[in-house]
């Protein structure tokens, strides 16, 4: 989940896989904007085949939380 979620930032910022890290922070330390976040969220839906809440993930501030996030929509499907 990790690997494939790390894949999918480096499509939306200008980031080295090898610098991506579980507590890498999407805005501050990625350098992500709020559009590129959402719109990543997009493409992990259809990745992932699951349905990301919005206001679940507006709490959403590392890559670690992220992966969490998805594990635990993974397995409520």
């Amino acid at each position: 989940m990790f690997e494939q979620l790390v894949t999918i930032i480096c499509n939306y910022v200008e980031v080295e896989p090898e610098n991506v890290h579980p507590e890498s922070r999407f805005m501050e330390d990625l350098g992500f904007t709020s559009f590129d976040f959402m719109s990543m969220l997009g493409e992990v839906e259809d990745e992932f085949d699951i349905e990301i809440d919005e206001h679940e993930a507006a709490n959403i501030r590392t890559v670690g939380e992220a992966v969490e996030y998805l594990e635990k929509l993974q397995a409520e499907a």
